[in-house]
């Protein structure tokens, strides 16, 4: 039986080789608008993976459509640098297109050098807390012309496509969107002057390129926000894109300030694909579903059922650019998994960085941190099993060197097994198991029940040592810390421990609130009773939403400081904090806990006192480093080096990217 993933497909008269398509995504690599090597080396390095068409940018249009770390597409001045990252894609086997957009509103005046943002209206962005300046007559029409003239630099630059975003909350979609549009004149008010700009984009466009370029356009299946646009109504605007020489659609979901979380690991994979079907139902051009789809599995059933002709594997070339070759290959085990964590990849933007990723650190480094083997293979020796081990341990085995892991316990993964515990986030989990089989795919040789200790580290002499011997839970010094009913969240979160009904979480960080609503979703309905009840109307959708989100414990998260959440990344923290409110979690901040009794918490705030009913307690206050052997080798005069909570508790993005700096240094 042939493999729906692998199956050629024609957009207009283009033949792309099979249905991967890696969409457009904020990297954040370019130099003033220019092409880098970064950016040419980590697109070329995507296509020689065997992905079948790869879109990049988004490239911008004029001085107020992007930033500096956008590509440019606005000036002829940036088509040698295009023309390079073109031939780059093509000549490692993939189909080449840029996207092209306008931020719109969505931009930031501090990265134009002050110039005020455009929309449609003057309405002000909750992304940007900024007020744009509503566009005139002529700007409007001078922004069509600059899409038609970034689109032929495209095609000149030898690009195999062109794509146009029309989604996201950026200007195109602000224009159709009547949330976002007040405006009184041709371009506001009703659906057909609402779409007109979209269509007069398209259409210059379209004569700037021709009849047999292939055109793309890249739009919203819903945008999760409450005032916008229909779903009908973007239904109706696909048809009128299919009838004005759009060749496919690449279907995306919500607006970047939608309260639906889009990209993070909560979200099931695939789950947005109904979006695509839609629209497949509609038009007669080739449909891409897009959004969180990261396993081979899952994008064939996906094509193979008829939501969708092809499918956007983003972060997921991101995290293994291997991906499209080894599920054509039958070596899907042999992938690392994208585990939308956003640490590196969404969280970087926020900062003004480039794109990096957790589970591949040379993510955006594909010439700087590419396998060097050495010229010396040695004996290397890695001290703990965890994120920062597995990841040490794989780097220096790639670099040749005669490698051993030492884990003490039975199982590899550390911490990322604490990780994956909490509902939603279970993909992490599989990122331990990825490790795993990468350490396997070296040649490292992994001890399991291997507690080192210098008498083995001197029998064994090896040339170089790593110690990610990881960190342990805090117990503060607060009175009652030492009763039978305090439990740490990470016996929670392994297992090993139970709760009562009433439970009281001492600590607000990201543990600390992950255990509270994993405490807060036991009793809740399962997704397979909630769709059995829900198909034969058993009960009413709200009843279904309150036992959905209401389970059998009280939960109460205690923080000292002033906010919860302050050590989660800004893509994942807002819904989380949604979570906490959506799961009936209590919560108490700026309060200091002043002593642990048999049946209550006592707090102090603001000079109140106040006692909390618990049970339970749980402690969640932070991770100490543990390093039962630095000082012991250090007197020896043995050399080692400490990577992960063994030199400072941090993320796990910080873990792996440590413990492959010090394999590969080896």
């Amino acid at each position: 039986m042939s493999d729906p993933l692998f199956q050629p497909i024609t957009i207009n008269r283009m033949v792309v080789k099979n249905r991967i398509f890696m969409p457009a995504m904020h990297m954040n690599m370019a130099g003033n608008y220019a092409v880098t090597d970064r950016l040419v080396d980590f697109y070329a390095e995507r296509a020689r993976g065997g992905a079948g068409m790869i879109t990049v940018g988004y490239a911008t249009v004029d001085e107020r459509s992007g930033n500096p770390g956008n590509i440019g597409a606005h000036k002829d001045a940036y088509l040698p640098g295009l023309a390079r990252l073109a031939a780059a894609i093509k000549d490692n086997g993939a189909r080449s297109s840029v996207q092209l957009n306008h931020a719109g509103r969505y931009n930031h005046s501090m990265l134009m050098g002050g110039k005020q943002p455009v929309a449609p209206s003057a309405i002000a962005s909750r992304l940007t807390r900024e007020t744009p300046k509503e566009l005139e007559l002529p700007e409007i029409a001078e922004i069509v012309a600059s899409f038609a003239q970034a689109a032929r630099r495209v095609k000149e630059a030898g690009f195999d496509a062109v794509e146009i975003l029309s989604g996201t909350g950026y200007l195109i979609s602000e224009f159709l969107s009547p949330l976002t549009n007040r405006r009184e004149d041709a371009y506001g008010g009703c659906f057909d002057n609402r779409v007109r700009f979209g269509l007069e984009v398209i259409a210059a466009v379209r004569e700037a390129v021709g009849s047999e370029f292939p055109l793309l356009v890249r739009m919203n299946g819903n945008e999760f926000m409450k005032g916008g646009s229909s779903r009908q109504e973007l239904l109706a605007y696909a048809e009128r894109l299919a009838a004005a020489g759009v060749n496919a659609l690449c279907i995306n979901v919500g607006w970047h300030e939608a309260q639906v979380p889009q990209i993070v690991t909560e979200v099931p994979r695939g789950v947005f694909a109904y979006l695509a079907r839609g629209f497949k139902e509609r038009v007669s051009i080739p449909v891409i579903a897009s959004h969180r789809i990261n396993d081979p599995d899952v994008a064939r059933e996906l094509i193979a059922d008829g939501y969708c002709d092809m499918v956007a594997v983003g972060r997921a070339l991101i995290a293994d650019p291997q991906f499209p070759a080894k599920a054509r290959e039958g070596r899907e085990a042999d992938i690392v998994h994208c585990v939308a964590c956003a640490q590196g990849c969404f969280d970087n933007l926020f900062k003004m960085k480039a794109v990096e990723c957790l589970c591949n650190p040379r993510a955006g480094y594909e010439k700087a941190r590419a396998v060097q083997k050495a010229e010396l293979p040695l004996k290397v020796a890695v001290v703990g099993g965890g994120a920062a081990g597995m990841s040490a341990a794989i780097a220096a085995a790639e670099r040749g060197h005669r490698v051993t892991l030492h884990e003490k316990g039975g199982r590899l993964g550390g911490q990322l097994l604490l990780a994956g515990a909490p509902p939603g986030r279970g993909e992490f989990l599989e990122l331990a198991s990825d490790l795993q089989r990468q350490l396997e795919l070296s040649g490292a040789t992994v001890l399991l029940h291997s507690e080192v200790d210098l008498s083995l580290l001197e029998a064994d002499r090896p040339d170089a040592v790593i110690l990610a011997t990881g960190g342990a839970p805090i117990t503060p010094a607060i009175p009652g810390a030492d009763l039978p009913h305090v439990l740490q969240a990470w016996g929670l979160l392994s297992g090993r421990e139970n709760t009562g009904r009433r439970v009281v979480v001492i600590g607000g960080g990201a543990v600390g609130i992950e255990t509270a609503l994993m405490l807060a979703e036991k009793g809740t309905l399962s997704g397979e009773a909630l769709k059995f009840l829900l198909v034969h109307g058993a009960e009413s959708v709200e009843e279904l939403y309150g036992l959905a989100t209401h389970g059998s414990k009280e939960v109460t998260v205690v923080e000292m400081l002033d906010d919860l959440g302050k050590n989660f990344g800004r893509s994942t923290r807002w819904g989380m904090m949604q979570d906490v409110e959506r799961y009936g979690v209590r919560t108490r901040v700026a309060a200091r806990v002043v002593e642990i009794t048999a049946a209550a918490v006592k707090l102090e705030t603001a000079g109140a006192v106040e006692e909390i009913p618990a049970e339970s307690v749980v402690l969640a206050v932070g991770t100490r480093r543990y390093d039962p052997l630095q000082e012991t080798l250090a007197a020896k005069g043995i050399k080692f080096r400490v990577v992960g909570d063994a030199a400072t508790p941090a993320m796990v993005f910080d873990a792996i990217h440590e413990g492959f700096r010090a394999g590969s240094e080896i």
